[in-house]
């Protein structure tokens, strides 16, 4: 694959951020009541970031838990026939029944990620509501599903791929759109 384009250096990334964290905020007219939870991998460091900007924008921690979807994507079965699925396991020490959960992730693509982390929350718990949030949007949906907060919309061709980098797991913080 060739890099066609670097669409977020490490500040636009951290602007992104910053701008959710104050729509999260907004939304739900503080933070009371409210949990992230970020889609393994990447989607717990950017929830880690979240909450971070949010304890210093409110001058108070929100609870962050780790999600593993690897048991509830549909595509399961396709992505097995190399070896058996790696469980990680999910990690969400805050209760969540009758809480807000902000699901966080890094790429929203076809929809079905984030409707394996919809079964996922509620094999642990009830919330009260589930919003999402997502550092790029990058279109062609399967599935009835939109982000609640966006840091970037980035329309792409079928024949492309966003490669997100985030420091704590690929040692830099990028965006890339890469064509096959």
């Amino acid at each position: 694959m060739n890099v066609k384009a670097v669409l977020l250096d490490e500040d636009a990334i951290r602007r992104a951020l910053t701008r959710i964290a104050h729509e999260i905020i907004e939304r739900n007219k503080g933070i009371e009541n409210c949990v992230l939870v970020g889609i393994k991998t990447r989607g717990i460091y950017l929830a880690q970031r979240l909450a971070e900007r949010i304890e210093q924008i409110e001058g108070q921690s929100i609870g962050v838990g780790s999600l593993d979807i690897t048991m509830y994507r549909d595509d399961l079965t396709k992505n097995t026939e190399a070896g058996e699925p790696e469980v990680i396991g999910s990690d969400i020490t805050v209760p969540i029944t009758d809480k807000k959960v902000i699901l966080v992730d890094d790429v929203l693509y076809t929809g079905r990620t984030v409707r394996a982390g919809l079964d996922a929350l509620m094999d642990i718990g009830r919330p009260s509501s589930i919003q999402l949030a997502v550092l790029v949007d990058r279109g062609h949906r399967e599935l009835p599903i939109r982000a609640d907060y966006v840091g970037k919309n980035i329309p792409t061709s079928a024949h492309e791929n966003i490669v997100v980098q985030l420091r704590e797991v690929d040692t830099m913080d990028t965006v890339k759109i890469h064509e096959n």
